[in-house]
């Protein structure tokens, strides 16, 4: 079948190409009509009460979806304006300000304490208004209207919020994605360029590719939508784990060529012989990303569906729409050949093999320390520390929590049928907590100064709606720090002791949750892709000693990788090294598998132990190189212009983990082989031990 499947695609390459082009249309309408989710806290599981409380929060308040908007040194006539302007705006469901419960002819000077504690700032030179909108923070018409919003205000107005956050971070995206492909392009030309033979071809190459690349975005569209993450950093990924399924269909091409006339017969057993490595050494891919599926933060799932899939379609043009394009451009991929310039390794393989026992205990000695610097690596949950500190929505934050001490605000839904002295109690609790700043309710409004029956019904439908009651808390602590979070646990606390079913949500406490989520989740899916790899290379090599020591050296490589943001001091983002741990090692033991499939070859042509081993460290070194820097280029390119902090993270990482894995594979990966030799031919099936054992 697969014979015959060949045949076909070397001897109609026109063809194949004219169906993989046509393919490319519905591909590239299914990417535009992708929506793209910029809410990461939605992909946190639904059952955590945190989760519940902001669908309470968004079905029955419609206040999910919300913004701050400071103005500097206005009149109270200018702000009226200014929050009639925003009023009008399509997709703005309401706005609050002090005219929303007392007339502005009032002078600010006699105004209630709760107004003023509200909507002014410290030093009573700016005031603030509540922006609320009619659908959700990553909707479409919720964006429209944050840009709507930022066309009325001038250098004196700054906007912040959740809402507000998205927005730039969409306005980003959009603006660098396209940059961060095109960089990866062209860093990947250039090194490929280098380490081929010829000029010509690393453009069919990438080429090829780029079907795959744009076969996996377009199919996206079936998911219903994708993260802004996996948006930025698929087609990069996607690039960087098949590359070398390219090189290594072209290499087989050209042994095929010395033993083949027939250029298309040469290709159609090029295409049998690759496709059939390649289905089992991209399986190790596959799974290590399958395994962020099992996450129970759903973004887990996004990333590792889109990316099993990208590798699949990648292994597919690999052999269906390169060879067609190797066939079609062969004459000038040929004329234009040069001398690849790929260094020699010949040196590192020879100190490997001759300093194996002391290699041998370095490799176990650096997995302690490496380890111990894993544990410690300090993580952000923050996601106002992805963006740039001069992007509008995070100088509004900062405005907010140096002028109104509103670092973080907290939403509590209670139940209507607590007695109102409960809830006058509750609300007198929540304000003596420490770092809260204050407390808005329904009973903050109502008293001496204002009667409940002059209140405007918008404004009682903010505080008391669907048989709940809402209740907004700032803080002046930020979102995930030590002190925000035990000031979650006393509000939670407080609630609970007066309404066991209320609920706390916002920013912090669904951050707080995805502190505790993740964490099981690292543990969890690191698990999964170990354990799901080392069956494959099991049943790959029939061996249980070989997995043992090509996952091992992979693990000691993501590990040092890790261990480097702990040296340098850098915070990196909570979701990096789960998707680091799972990546890395499903791409880069592909270096393993290749030297231990190179070395049972060459013990099966008769060398002994250690000159087999050095064979095929000598052989293997070249495309291990090859495929790392290319890996290397890609990512580390985005990661030099990329402006998100956590895409900006894990391209480093990435970037680093290429070159750690190759470079642990080259220089201990011949010691540990030569060593571990006798107990990997008693552990495995028809591994053939030469007679000569030097």
């Amino acid at each position: 079948m697969i014979d015959k499947a060949a045949k076909f695609i070397a001897y109609h390459s026109k063809t194949i190409l004219i169906i993989a082009t046509l393919l490319l249309i519905p591909c590239a309408i299914g990417f535009f009509a992708t929506p793209v989710n910029y809410d990461i806290l939605s992909y946190l599981p639904p059952e955590l009460d945190s989760v519940k409380g902001e669908v309470i929060l968004d079905e029955v308040f419609g206040n999910s979806a919300n913004a701050f908007v400071v103005v500097e040194g206005a009149s109270p006539n200018d702000a009226a304006k200014m929050k009639s302007g925003i009023e009008k705006i399509s997709g703005v469901k309401s706005v609050t300000w002090t005219n929303s419960f007392i007339d502005i002819s009032i002078p600010e000077s006699i105004l209630p304490d709760i107004v003023t504690d509200i909507f002014y700032s410290t030093d009573k030179k700016s005031t603030m208004m509540m922006v609320q909108f009619e659908n959700s923070s990553a909707s479409t018409e919720t964006m429209k209207a944050v840009g709507q919003i930022k066309k009325l205000m001038n250098k004196q107005c700054f906007m912040s919020g959740m809402s507000a956050i998205m927005a730039d971070t969409k306005e980003l995206v959009d603006k660098e994605a396209p940059i961060y492909i095109a960089i990866a392009i062209a860093l990947a030309l250039i090194a490929l360029s280098v380490t081929m033979s010829s000029y010509v071809l690393p453009f069919v190459l990438l080429f090829a590719l780029g079907y795959a690349v744009i076969y996996n975005m377009g199919t996206n569209f079936f998911f219903g939508d994708i993260s802004y993450i996996t948006q930025s950093v698929a087609a990069i990924l996607q690039l960087g784990v098949t590359m070398d399924y390219s090189v290594f269909l072209m290499d087989r091409f050209e042994e095929e060529l010395q033993i083949h006339s027939d250029r298309r017969e040469a290709m159609a057993n090029a295409i049998s012989k690759t496709f059939v490595s390649l289905s089992g050494s991209s399986m190790t891919t596959v799974f290590g990303f399958l395994a962020l599926c099992f996450m129970s933060f759903s973004l887990g799932l996004d990333i590792g569906i889109v990316m099993s899939k990208g590798v699949i379609l990648g292994v597919l043009a690999v052999v269906i729409v390169l060879p067609s394009m190797l066939m079609i451009f062969d004459k000038p991929i040929h004329r234009f050949r040069h001398k690849p310039h790929v260094p020699e390794f010949n040196a590192i393989v020879d100190f490997s093999v001759k300093k194996r026992k002391i290699l041998a205990v370095i490799f176990v000695l650096l997995v302690i320390p490496a380890y111990i610097m894993n544990k410690n690596v300090n993580m952000y949950y923050d996601f106002t520390k992805a963006l740039p500190e001069q992007m509008e929505s995070v100088s509004g934050l900062k405005k907010l929590k140096t002028d109104f001490n509103m670092a973080m605000t907290h939403f509590v839904i209670v139940d209507e049928n607590v007695p109102a002295h409960e809830v006058s109690m509750m609300v007198n609790e929540f304000e003596n907590t420490e770092g809260v700043s204050n407390v808005i309710s329904l009973n903050s409004f109502v008293g001496a100064a204002i009667s409940e029956s002059i209140l405007p019904d918008m404004v009682k439908e903010i505080c008391q709606k669907g048989g709940y009651r809402l209740m907004m808390i700032n803080s002046v602590y930020d979102p995930t720090s030590d002190e925000g979070n035990a000031q979650i646990d006393s509000l939670l606390e407080i609630l609970h002791k007066y309404d066991e079913t209320g609920y706390l949500t916002g920013e912090g406490a669904l951050g707080k949750d995805l502190v505790a989520v993740t964490a099981r989740d690292f543990t969890i899916t690191s698990i999964i892709s170990i354990a799901a790899i080392f069956i494959l290379i099991a049943i790959c090599f029939k061996s249980i000693s070989i997995p043992f020591i090509l996952v091992a050296s992979i693990e000691l490589a993501i590990l040092i990788n890790e261990a480097i943001s702990f040296i340098t001091g850098a915070e990196v983002p909570f979701v990096a090294p789960t998707i680091i741990s799972c990546v890395q090692l499903g791409a880069t033991v592909d270096y393993a598998i290749l030297m231990t499939s190179r070395f049972r070859e060459e013990l099966n042509s008769g060398k002994d132990r250690l000159t087999a081993v050095k064979e095929a460290a000598y052989a293997s070194c070249k495309s291990i190189f090859q495929s790392a820097i290319v890996f290397f280029v890609a990512t580390f390119g985005v990661y030099v212009v990329c402006n998100i902090s956590i895409v900006r993270s894990i391209c480093a990482m990435l970037a680093r983990g290429a070159v750690i894995s190759a470079l642990i594979i080259m220089i201990f990966m011949p010691a540990l082989l030569g060593i571990f030799e006798k107990i990997i031919s008693k552990t495995s099936n028809k591994w053939k031990v030469s007679d000569n054992e030097n």
